[in-house]
């Protein structure tokens, strides 16, 4: 018989029902068993209890959107000796660039195992990953971070985007589902030509993996596809030798061109959208798409506000992700969610948020099934808040603006680093 734990504390949240006063959940082979009142799992079930009195207890944190081989990209721009001080989104995607041209394949593993770790010590436990080397996708297997495994497309020359392509095919198809499954990130529509948005769309379609798309994140992105001019066509395609491959202008944006081609689909998430219009988030929301919001990285790359309130309006679904230590300060959803409250006082409340980071996340990376929320079935990844105050009124208030990561859980194992 395989031995079961409960844990209980003074408040138990699951997104979408109230708190519940002395709640408890029940952990069996990794999983959630049941989830209740810790005096009703206590007259079903024999198990030992961990009790955190004073606290709460809450799902793990989904990250819809991260690049952790980057983490330790702030000590990289210092080694590498590359001025670092970018005025423009182009300006950082150059930069970004020349910094990477100076790292070694062994510079990648223990920045990426730096970003596992940081993520789990602030109460991550699965993530939406962007990976640009398939050969690094065994050490997030490593790991014990569920989520997805987005496999990173890009290029302009047909040979370099077809041996990412049949790179990024292998990758996926040779992983498990679970607990990291495996999709396709075609980068952008300005790093990708689009004579190849309808071979991604088949092979997206015939290995069914679903997809994550940096989606009208500046306004250099919205000239390059309107009427090929702005500092991307400038800048940044003579600084990779890419003038060869400024086509004619599409006359259209981000989100048109690729509903064109076929790649907005429930299956998409779609990362940043911060230079939509209406008819962009009308079409977004009537294909399904998802959309990954990371507000802290586009205040810092100062490239605008995603329109939450459309967004919301609309009921386009909405997660959240930290994005990079390229374009952020830590990769912590608290401290994301913090900052969306300050930055989007009138759309989003911390009942919005927590559902975004948990249940909404797992329904935008496709992983409802296994991860978002402690029901029966699922992995037992949760977390221990303390400082959330003991009053119901004002709790998930609370635990978003002042709790403390006390404890993680991952598969219902402490997480101890």
């Amino acid at each position: 018989m395989s031995e079961s734990v409960m844990y209980a504390a003074s408040w138990l949240i699951n997104p979408g029902a109230p708190p519940l006063a002395g709640g408890a959940v029940l952990v069996r082979d990794g999983l959630v068993a049941d989830s209740g009142t810790v005096v009703d799992l206590k007259r079903k079930h024999s198990a030992p209890l961990v009790d955190y009195p004073g606290c709460v207890i809450l799902p793990g944190l989904i990250n819809a959107h991260t690049h952790l081989e980057l983490t330790h990209f702030p000590a990289w721009r210092l080694r590498t000796n590359v001025e670092y001080n970018p005025r423009r989104f182009t300006d950082w995607i150059i930069q970004l660039i020349k910094i990477a041209r100076g790292l070694t394949p062994d510079d990648y593993p223990p920045s990426l195992r730096e970003g596992v770790r940081m993520c789990l010590e602030s109460g991550t436990t699965a993530i939406g990953e962007i990976v640009s080397n398939p050969l690094l996708a065994g050490l997030y297997r490593e790991s014990p971070l569920a989520g997805r495994l987005y496999f990173e497309l890009l290029g302009q020359d047909p040979a370099r985007f077809g041996d990412k392509l049949t790179a990024a095919l292998a990758a996926a198809g040779s992983s498990p589902e679970a607990p990291l499954a495996s999709g396709l990130s075609p980068h952008s529509l300005y790093t990708i030509g689009d004579q190849y948005l309808q071979k991604i769309r088949e092979a997206a379609a015939a290995g069914r993996l679903p997809l994550a798309i940096h989606v009208s994140e500046s306004a250099a992105e919205t000239d390059l596809l309107f009427d090929s001019s702005g500092p991307l066509a400038q800048d940044f395609y003579p600084f990779v030798g890419w003038e060869g491959y400024l086509g004619r202008p599409q006359r259209c944006s981000s989100t048109e061109l690729l509903d064109r081609h076929g790649l907005l689909t429930p299956d998409t998430l779609a990362v940043h959208c911060v230079h939509v219009t209406l008819a962009d988030a009308r079409l977004l929301k009537e294909r399904g798409v998802s959309i990954a919001l990371c507000p802290r990285s586009n205040d810092k790359l100062d490239v605008g506000r995603a329109p939450v309130g459309l967004f919301k309006k609309l009921g386009i679904p909405l997660a959240v992700g930290t994005d990079s230590l390229a374009s952020n300060d830590s990769l912590s959803l608290w401290d994301e969610m913090r900052y969306a409250l300050e930055a989007f006082p009138h759309d989003l409340t911390a009942e919005d948020l927590l559902r975004m980071v948990t249940v909404d996340a797992a329904s935008a990376l496709k992983i409802s099934a296994c991860c978002g929320s402690l029901e029966a079935g699922k992995r037992a990844d949760f977390q221990v808040l303390e400082n959330c105050g003991a009053e119901e009124k004002g709790l998930l208030e609370r635990v978003v603006r002042a709790g403390r990561v006390q404890e993680v859980y991952v598969g219902g194992r402490r997480y101890t680093g």
